[in-house]
């Protein structure tokens, strides 16, 4: 297994110390050696949320499930990790909004435990570094208040004009989201041969629905939100550079795209859907970090029936005359009968390439399936870094005063935007990266410190910093990032960043976690390190998720979740809708296989 250690660079006193989880699954996770039973009628493959959520609504059918994962802790990307002594870290994914409202209700997640902590009363906060104080007519930007007319007056000290615009901005957006909210809850339609005429027809149903929602003359500016660049449709509504390069952060994160590539746009989109708690766009701090959203899901799973168990790694999936029919497990050597399907939360690359036997791939799935598969893009240009300061950050833009250097206020609690004063300054942090595969001289920042409403994760008066950087290549051209010196460096661009903007930051470090592309793919199974299992571009979206389904192709006669072998579902983020902790990959997979037929599968122990 991965060394834990070789992704992380902690200050000298604390390099040795052992991570930690944040809450033991000793109630929740089964012992392997004496509970896992030979056979189940659906065996899933990793622990992450949407798997576990699958688990769960499986059982709730009344089949029987095991859910095995291979690190020893549950959540896959949402897991809450003690890395530096008394300090918890929602150590990759790290707010929560996307998360479907049914699904939290469906399996009482709150009754098991989940508790939020909304960013009131704005969420978002792009300090101006302090050279840039004469180009600007305030030093800070806050967004989204509790009503829009608190957002319109921060807005109003950069532009009158993109005050009033942002109304009428924030109005369209929310007529897209309720069109895409009926894509996203319901399978892609498939237009394969079998079915015919009529269910094809109807399984266009979701887009009619969707169609619904947008009026005839929103029809163009939704055109261009899927298919333009972030920059000319904020252009399109907005002047003032801070506004719209914080509003293009939403079009950027998680992608190796800058504001002027065609498509980013939808990303936008992507990530204004969610709300929490009947707060439409809302993002929130589940208390006890993103750890605490996947611990729910499986306490839920484990009441209801579900068993499962951590350290238990698939070393293949097993198949018998064309359908998947069980795995077979890499520490002793069994084999783990699926009744029903094997459930895959791995991406599709390492569905079909590692866990399936190379001999068998082609001739199980097809030369040009196997093909698509290879082709799906995973470029991933973030690397996340977990820190724990001694201190609040102190925002020149905004400071504290000297006689209450620790009090929070209401910016420290929203996601904080570096680098983020220009759309030229992203587009710049984009290229300098994707020109010659180096990481950004200029590193667009995201940073959130839960801590400044979560008082579980640090030490009383410390913090856990999170910061979402890019732009870094998986591979860089200059250097490795297993070369802990040239990791070290990433590191020091990004703090220095920081510290133009919180003077004493970085001196307040007690110890910190860089994980890169490379660290993401090792630690967390993600393919390129992509944390959404595959690239959320046009091209790889809806019903082209993980790639496009032609039909009159014979290899293709079937609709994702599902796969071309009987038994074999994708329930993980490669499927649709995609990434981010909304859990619908999870319930589409399991909501698929319970409508098609209870075909039972000889056990192949006996």
């Amino acid at each position: 297994m991965w060394s834990f250690f070789r992704g992380q660079l902690l200050s000298p006193s604390l390099r040795h110390i052992a991570t930690r989880r944040y809450e033991s699954t000793s109630t929740i996770t089964k012992d392997a050696a004496t509970q896992l039973k030979s056979a189940y009628d659906v065996v899933i493959i990793g622990g992450g949320h949407n798997g576990l959520i699958s688990a769960a609504y499986l059982k709730k059918a009344g089949l029987s499930v095991a859910v095995l994962e291979r690190r020893d802790v549950l959540g896959g990307a949402a897991v809450t990790e003690e890395i530096v002594p008394g300090f918890k870290f929602s150590r990759a994914s790290y707010l929560l909004s996307l998360l479907r409202p049914f699904i939290i209700e469906d399996l009482k997640l709150k009754e098991f435990g989940l508790r939020f902590h909304l960013r009131k009363p704005f969420s978002s906060y792009t300090p101006i570094r302090a050279s840039e104080w004469g180009s600007f007519p305030a030093r800070s930007l806050l967004l989204g208040g509790q009503t829009i007319k608190e957002s319109q007056a921060q807005i109003e000290k950069f532009s009158k004009k993109d005050a009033t615009a942002y109304g009428a901005y924030e109005e369209v957006m929310a007529r897209f989201v309720n069109a895409v909210v009926h894509l996203l809850d319901q399978e892609p339609p498939h237009f394969g041969s079998e079915g015919g005429i009529w269910n094809k027809m109807k399984s266009l149903k979701p887009l009619l629905q969707a169609g619904r929602c947008i009026d005839l003359g929103d029809l163009p500016r939704l055109h261009q939100l899927l298919t333009a660049p972030a920059s000319r449709v904020l252009d399109s509504w907005f002047e003032s550079e801070p506004l719209k390069a914080t509003l293009a952060t939403d079009a950027l994160i998680g992608t190796m795209s800058g504001p002027n590539t065609p498509g980013t746009g939808y990303v936008l989109l992507h990530h204004i859907m969610g709300g929490v708690d009947g707060e439409p766009g809302a993002w929130a701090y589940p208390e006890g970090g993103m750890g605490a959203v996947s611990q729910a899901i499986a306490k839920s799973g484990a009441a209801l029936g579900v068993d499962i168990f951590t350290g238990q790694e698939v070393d293949s999936i097993q198949y018998k005359d064309g359908s998947a029919v069980g795995v077979l497990l890499k520490k002793d050597g069994r084999v783990i009968t699926a009744n029903r399907a094997v459930f895959s939360n791995a991406t599709p690359q390492v569905t079909f390439r590692n866990l399936t036997p190379k001999k068998s791939a082609v001739s199980l799935f097809g030369q040009d399936f196997m093909g698509a598969v290879d082709r799906i893009d995973y470029t991933s240009p973030v690397t996340k870094i977990n820190v724990a300061v001694s201190c609040l950050p102190n925002f020149i833009a905004d400071p504290n005063n000297t006689t209450t250097p620790d009090l929070i206020r209401d910016h420290h609690k929203c996601t904080v935007h570096l680098n983020c004063e220009s759309m030229s300054i992203l587009e710049e942090s984009y290229t300098s990266c994707i020109g010659s595969r180096v990481p950004s001289k200029k590193p667009m920042i995201e940073m959130v410190i839960p801590s400044s409403l979560d008082g579980t994760l640090a030490p009383k008066g410390a913090h856990v910093c999170l910061l979402f950087t890019q732009y870094t290549p998986h591979t860089p051209s200059d250097g490795s990032w297993d070369d802990v010196a040239y990791k070290e460096k990433y590191w020091d661009a990004v703090a220095s960043v920081v510290e133009e903007y919180a003077p004493g930051w970085k001196a307040s470090v007690v110890g910190k976690e860089v994980l890169t592309p490379v660290d993401l793919e090792r630690t967390f199974g993600l393919t390129g390190g992509n944390i959404f299992h595959g690239a959320m571009s046009m091209d790889q979206l809806y019903w082209l998720r993980p790639f496009p389904n032609p039909g009159g192709n014979k290899q293709f006669n079937f609709r994702f979740p599902a796969t071309p072998v009987e038994g074999l579902y994708l329930c993980g983020s490669g499927s649709h809708p995609g990434g981010g902790v909304m859990g619908l990959p999870g319930y589409l997979a399991a909501k698929t296989l319970l409508k098609s037929p209870g075909k039972k599968i000889k056990n192949i122990n006996k």
